[in-house]
């Protein structure tokens, strides 16, 4: 499965990369560019469509894959591909969820497309969330907490994943930090689907490192071509999705309850930055969803971090919270506990950051 895993990210790669490319190009010719300005930290106009380079790096592997494993038979796959041989009974299993999570993630790029050349508004692509979030949650039965019954698992369910969706839309606001994170979350996210033997979501995962790995190529300051919306709600969506289909707590492996606290830790510095630029500008009176530069990331330059090193902070942050998230099921409950701890200090030292950025 590891194999698999690794062959996935390579072709998610390999065609991220030279697309991501082509993808500047056509962004400077159509216009779709993201243009400097005041809540800008760039000089110049960058293309924004380094989204559409992502959104097929996964869906064109998705779709190439249903496609194949409908239509070769059984025996050929035993000689070019035997390690999937076990696999091919599930694969169909999934084919409708698949196909679902290709729809909805096609209608969250081109809304974020079309968001990123004229303005939506706020509401128009919360509702857009919201009834892609329901299609997945309602439709094939993605629950967090359940033991809350039906309507109550739905609800906090589709919160969740609007939530994380608009965590990574408002996380990229610096070249490569969406990116570079998305693809640490993503990582260990695989790791724990891996050892739960979710073949499934660990595909879906491996296919997002691999997009997110191609574009970074282009994206790492000083960056060339941005993700745009039409990149950072695919990312966020597809991220929550998974943290969510993901199984933490499985005695059969040894795992303990508290793993289902994995997601929350493992996002924690998205979260963590959502809520306090949410709060920040509620404070100020002006709206949550209008962009600025009062994200943690633009406190740590003021504070006299270059933009590059303010990025890896960011994803050394990630990287520290994340390891946790994935060992927390498997320690004991004190163990888990320090765990807790080390992201409350984590997150703790940014917000102090952040205030001491307020003073200044």
């Amino acid at each position: 499965m590891i194999i698999v895993c690794l062959s996935l990210v390579l072709v998610a790669f390999v065609i991220a990369w030279p697309m991501t490319a082509i993808m500047r190009r056509v962004g400077v010719r159509l216009g779709q560019m993201d243009a400097p300005g005041e809540r800008k930290h760039h000089e110049r106009p960058i293309p924004a469509t380094g989204g559409v380079a992502i959104f097929w790096a996964m869906i064109g592997p998705i779709i190439g894959g249903l496609i194949l494993v409908n239509a070769v038979p059984v025996s050929l796959w035993e000689r070019v591909a035997p390690a999937l041989v076990d696999h091919l009974p599930g694969i169909g299993d999934k084919t409708t969820m698949a196909g679902a999570l290709a729809a909805v993630l096609a209608v969250l790029h081109i809304t974020g497309l079309i968001d990123d050349r004229k303005n939506l508004g706020p509401f128009l692509k919360l509702g857009v969330q919201i009834a892609a979030a329901a299609v997945m949650v309602i439709g094939f039965n993605v629950r967090l907490l359940e033991l809350l019954g039906p309507a109550g698992s739905i609800t906090v369910t589709i919160l969740w994943l609007v939530v994380i969706t608009n965590a990574f839309n408002f996380l990229d606001n610096m070249d490569g930090l969406a990116g570079g994170v998305a693809t640490i979350c993503a990582g260990i996210f695989l790791a724990a689907a891996l050892i739960s033997g979710q073949w499934f979501v660990a595909a879906v995962l491996a296919l997002l490192i691999g997009a997110l790995l191609g574009f970074l190529v282009f994206n790492f300051p000083p960056a060339s071509i941005f993700m745009g919306d039409g990149g950072s709600l695919v990312v966020g969506f597809v991220t929550g999705l998974c943290a969510v289909r993901v199984t933490y707590y499985d005695p059969q492996i040894g795992s303990s309850w508290w793993a289902v606290f994995t997601p929350a830790i493992v996002l924690a510095i998205p979260l963590y930055d959502l809520t306090s630029v949410t709060l920040i500008r509620i404070a100020q009176g002006k709206s949550p969803f209008v962009g600025d530069t009062q994200h943690f990331s633009h406190r740590l330059v003021k504070r006299g971090l270059s933009r590059p090193a303010a990025v890896m902070v960011v994803w050394a942050c990630t990287l520290a919270t994340g390891l946790g998230g994935v060992m927390i099921g498997f320690v004991a409950s004190w163990q888990a506990a320090l765990i807790v701890a080390q992201t409350a200090a984590v997150v703790l030292v940014l917000a102090l950051l952040e205030r001491t950025g307020n003073k200044t």
